[in-house]
């Protein structure tokens, strides 16, 4: 079984930009509030500057799509792990042209691009796709079934594999993620309490968990840079005091607080702007 000695450690960012068209497809799972377009072009653009400037990641930019007005989720069109990239199953029209431009850049970082099984009736979101460095969680939610997670199973041979129920307009990392190798960050909401029960169930590892009070707040993006350096980018103060408080309790980290009030009320968090990639290509 694979440790996570590399956890956390990755070369190259994939993101795309705010389209002018943000906010004006139906919201899902979002605070049902009006979007700033500027805001979250902001903010997007303080994110994919943490990425590059603070992380020394490589940006990949896929441009903007005025007629893909959800596109900036890059995170929900592929499972990536090790060089094996598994490209989610699309749900509708939208999604399948999104993926489509996801998976031309996953062959050019030579990536060994898995699609998912032609397979209808299988349904899969990034989003649901917890990886722990030891294994997969995936919740099955509106967006992601069985047959989701068995490509996710199917694709990723050498890990574990459990299923999570995901209860409401929520996705498994709306309320949970990685904080570090082996660190849980969870919400405190009754949804988050029974996702977590469900996990410290089916796991045989065992994994420190950090509650925060805030389900949003419990998406956060670990980053290891070099052999000793851990960032956390994580909800800031102002939109979450309580939960930025929390983070404090990680004291080995740097942390960087980062806004993303606008693609929240999409339904979005900190981890949907982004697909994370450890590939060191030869020259």
């Amino acid at each position: 079984m694979a440790g996570t000695s590399g956890y956390g450690k990755f070369t190259h960012a994939v993101v795309r930009g705010i389209p002018d068209s943000f906010g004006k497809s139906k919201a899902t799972g979002g605070e049902g509030e009006e979007v700033d377009l500027a805001k979250a072009q902001r903010q997007y653009g303080v994110y994919t500057g943490i990425l590059r400037q603070k992380l020394g990641l490589q940006l990949i930019e896929i441009p903007a799509d005025s007629t893909l007005p959800e596109s900036w989720s890059v995170e929900d069109t592929a499972v990536i792990q090790g060089d094996t990239a598994l490209i989610t199953q699309p749900w509708n029209k939208d999604r399948r042209r999104e993926t489509e431009a996801v998976r031309k850049v996953l062959e050019e970082l030579k990536l060994h691009v898995v699609e998912g099984a032609d397979d209808e009736n299988a349904t899969l979101d990034g989003s649901d796709v917890l990886f722990t460095g030891r294994e997969f969680f995936v919740g099955i939610s509106s967006w992601t079934n069985h047959k989701g997670a068995e490509l996710v199973a199917d694709t990723f041979r050498d890990f574990a594999v459990s299923t999570v129920p995901v209860s409401g307009a929520a996705h498994l990392k709306s309320f949970c993620s990685m904080g570090g190798p082996d660190t849980i960050v969870t919400g405190s909401s009754e949804a988050a309490k029974q996702a977590l029960k469900a996990m410290e169930q089916l796991t045989d590892h065992h994994y420190e968990i950090l509650t925060v009070p805030d389900d949003a707040a419990a998406n956060c993006v670990y980053v290891r840079v070099g052999s000793k350096s851990n960032y956390l980018l994580h909800r800031s103060a102002e939109e979450y005091p309580e939960s930025a408080a929390a983070f404090q309790k990680l004291t080995d980290y740097t942390l960087l607080p980062t806004s993303c009030s606008e693609t929240s009320k999409l339904g979005g968090a900190l981890s949907s702007c982004s697909l994370l990639i450890n590939r060191r290509l030869d020259l």
